[in-house]
């Protein structure tokens, strides 16, 4: 697994999140990042230069919300399976993600295009597999939503398939409550052995003993501001892990990032954003997640709902690029291995991430120098 970045020396990765459909931010300020294929290659190749380790996409099939139905690029967002074959192509570092809603997509086409995507980039792929929480995208897709039990028994039973796919020379047959396959095979096989690094969210109970079982990188979100309380949540994710399962992970999580040449004006932009809030989709979305999902009780959802108008639920790095570098370092300290970036405009912030923020993440020791 080498060939993979996610598995370097650096001591805290970086990966760019969601610039596969409109920034995942629930406002609508005029430079909310919009995609187009020629800006995604941009971000890429910003991303490449800087040797960010991840790029990482979300999957929707039904757009929640409407910002401007003039503005057709807001509504658009790009299928993450071809997405990360044409960044498989027009990069050569990063590693690329697809994000795979496991109840929607079958095990043996999931199979065939990861693997197709591993041999692609050379063997830097990923996959980041989804349980499903979107009501209304089961709905167009003629079904139901399974209860949340069912969902993630149904994703054992699909990753499984998936990954004898992937391993296994000889056909073979399996017989699920899920999936029933006759003669399964699966060619190309992926160059990375025996198979590309999995990444899982856990926010249930359940979701966390599912990651801890299967993935290679753990997915968490850290719910306030007290860095101890993120450390212990951390902690307990890696022992669970260990204890039942006796598997080491990786721990990331995401961060919405606003950058600014003082504390004040980040915060004064943070306030612009959250003053343009679209309330009616973020109000939606914390429904969905807290009924659907469980990704956490409902009194930590209303507690973490700012974050989900200013970027994905993310913790939130605000401020100059020192006080940012501090604000990594005390995650790292806390046990994160990575951190997936967000943005509300995603060149500017890349811009002044890499401007500032890179060099002193390699000076303060928790990055290898770009060179290296």
């Amino acid at each position: 697994m080498s060939t993979n970045p996610l598995l370097n020396s650096n001591r805290l990765k970086l990966g760019v999140f969601g610039f596969n459909g409109q920034a995942p931010s629930n406002t609508l300020v005029d430079e909310l990042y919009a995609p187009t294929w020629p800006g995604i290659l941009d971000i890429a190749a910003k991303a490449e230069v800087s040797r960010f380790e991840a790029l990482v996409p979300f999957a929707r099939w039904k757009r929640g919300r409407v910002r401007d139905s003039s503005n057709v690029a807001a509504l658009d967002v790009y299928d993450p399976y071809i997405w990360a074959a044409g960044l498989a192509q027009a990069t050569r570092y990063p590693a690329v993600l697809a994000t795979s809603h496991m109840s929607l997509i079958h095990p043996v086409i999931a199979a065939k295009q990861a693997a197709t995507i591993d041999q692609m980039s050379g063997g830097r792929f990923a996959l980041n597999v989804v349980a499903g929480w979107n009501q209304p995208e089961f709905e167009m897709f003629g079904g139901s939503m399974p209860s949340h039990e069912d969902r993630f028994e149904q994703a054992a039973e699909w990753l499984e398939v998936v990954t004898r796919l992937w391993r296994e020379t000889e056909d073979f047959d399996f017989e699920g409550r899920f999936y029933c396959i006759r003669k399964g095979e699966s060619f190309p096989k992926p160059i990375q052995v025996p198979f590309p690094p999995i990444m899982s969210a856990g926010g249930s109970d359940k979701g966390r003993r599912f990651a801890a079982k299967y993935a290679d990188l753990c997915f968490t979100i850290v719910r306030g501001d007290d860095i101890d309380l993120a450390r212990a949540d951390v902690t307990s994710f890696r022992d669970l892990a260990r204890r039942e399962y006796g598997r080491p992970i990786q721990m990331w999580t995401v961060a919405y990032v606003i950058q600014r040449e003082s504390l004040a004006a980040a915060h004064e932009y943070e306030q612009h954003v959250l003053d343009h809030a679209d309330h009616r989709a973020n109000e939606a979305m914390m429904a969905m997640i807290g009924a659907q999902s469980k990704m956490m009780p409902v009194a930590a959802l209303e507690a973490i709902k700012r974050r989900y108008i200013l970027g994905a639920g993310g913790f939130p790095l605000v401020g100059t690029a020192e006080s940012i570098v501090d604000q990594c370092r005390a995650l790292s300290r806390a046990g994160i291995d990575g951190i997936l970036l967000c943005w509300i405009d995603f060149m500017d912030g890349l811009d002044r991430w890499i401007g500032e923020v890179m060099p002193m993440l390699i000076q303060a020791g928790l990055r290898d120098s770009i060179s290296a």
